[in-house]
């Protein structure tokens, strides 16, 4: 065993992951590589090649590199796993007119927790992956903060994990910033993964056509919820659409609609397969719900607590006051915010550090 101990390392076959997987070797730990197989995308009837974390190619580069450094390296199929939770959510948020995101219940509810079962399984004290992101232990709790290289920071997906899951989490490239791990491959002889592409999609809809994916996934769909209305604030009709499912908040092109102003969706009716359409103006609010809260710096917030606040995962973040409503938050931004989308994430933070979050709630804004 180990002086630093026994850890698991999720390896996606990527640099990042790769180069965590160096640096742990590196520092003395026991690792221990696993890749979970979560999607096959052919299995979603897309036509494109199979790509990102999932690919065969993936898998043996993660394979490749753990047989290079020494340590073993395990598959783990979890395909039921997160087609039932992940891509069930995904297809409901959307069929309820929301707009999920995927990555932070699979972070949670699935990868963490996959890690976590087979980490006790094998005897590991740590679980690792190649997130870019800081843990320290503050005030008896485990604390996530932005990571060193703020543009490719990915904090924003980790606010639903637990104090427990944190507990045993190593983020190995918490200290350093992308162009140091690219030439860290390089310096290693890795030149192949520092010129990997990376992939910014969903995993289980690399074409990025989330409206195909969902056609293919709920047959009938489109002729079911095709003909609905396309309203204004007021109810009144502008038009047809092809189906609220395939619209989302503050969308403005593919809406096939003139009436001699640019308009963008405001808000998404599914049980009268209603569309509401607005200006740019309209989009603007300032208040929110928000609900299943998980809060990772504090056990709880004092009322009226300040803090900037990100609804989306590339916004920059308003500075808001948040109060309880018994297990929800209530949101009041300081400046009106753009396309608060339900269904989505609201990340809330004290400087660097992630304060928690939780998922927006839809509420009726509009007539």
């Amino acid at each position: 065993m180990s002086k630093k101990g026994k850890v698991l390392l999720a390896m996606s076959g990527g640099i990042d992951s790769s180069i965590a997987a160096l640096l742990l070797h590196e520092q003395g730990y026991e690792v221990v590589g696993i890749t979970m197989k979560t999607w096959d995308y052919a299995s979603s009837g897309g036509s494109s090649k199979e790509t990102g974390c999932c690919s065969l190619d993936s898998i043996n580069d993660a394979r490749l590199l753990a047989v290079n450094l020494g340590f073993p390296h395990f598959i783990l199929d979890i395909r039921n796993e997160f087609g039932d939770y992940v891509i069930d959510n995904f297809v409901e948020e959307y069929l309820a007119g929301r707009t999920p995101n995927p990555c932070v219940l699979c972070n949670t509810h699935i990868k963490w927790a996959a890690l976590l079962k087979r980490a006790d399984m094998l005897d590991c004290e740590f679980i690792a992956t190649g997130h870019y992101a800081r843990i320290r232990e503050e005030n008896d709790r485990y604390v996530i903060s932005k990571g060193l290289d703020q543009t490719k920071d990915q904090s924003y997906v980790l606010w639903g994990l637990t104090q427990e899951s944190l507990k045993r989490t190593i983020f190995p490239l918490q200290n350093y910033r992308k162009s140091e791990i690219k030439q860290m491959a390089i310096d290693n002889g890795y030149v192949d993964l520092a010129t990997k592409s990376e992939s910014y999609e969903i995993c289980f809809v690399p074409d990025n056509d989330y409206r195909g994916f969902l056609k293919r996934k709920v047959p009938g769909l489109d002729e079911r919820v095709d003909g609905g209305n396309f309203v204004d604030r007021t109810g009144r009709v502008l038009g047809k659409h092809k189906g609220f499912p395939f619209y989302t908040i503050g969308q403005r092109k593919g809406l096939e609609i003139a009436v001699g102003e640019p308009l963008h969706v405001l808000e998404i009716v599914p049980e009268t397969n209603t569309v509401v359409l607005g200006t740019k103006e309209d989009l603007e609010q300032q208040q929110m719900v928000v609900g299943k809260i998980n809060l990772i710096k504090y056990a709880r917030l004092p009322d009226n607590y300040e803090t900037l606040t990100k609804i989306r995962y590339k916004d920059p973040g308003v500075m808001a006051s948040v109060t309880h409503m018994d297990d929800k938050l209530n949101v009041l931004f300081h400046s009106p915010v753009s396309a608060v989308a339900p269904g989505q994430s609201a990340v809330f933070y004290d400087g660097d550090d992630l304060v928690g979050g939780g998922i927006i709630e839809r509420q009726r804004i509009i007539f």
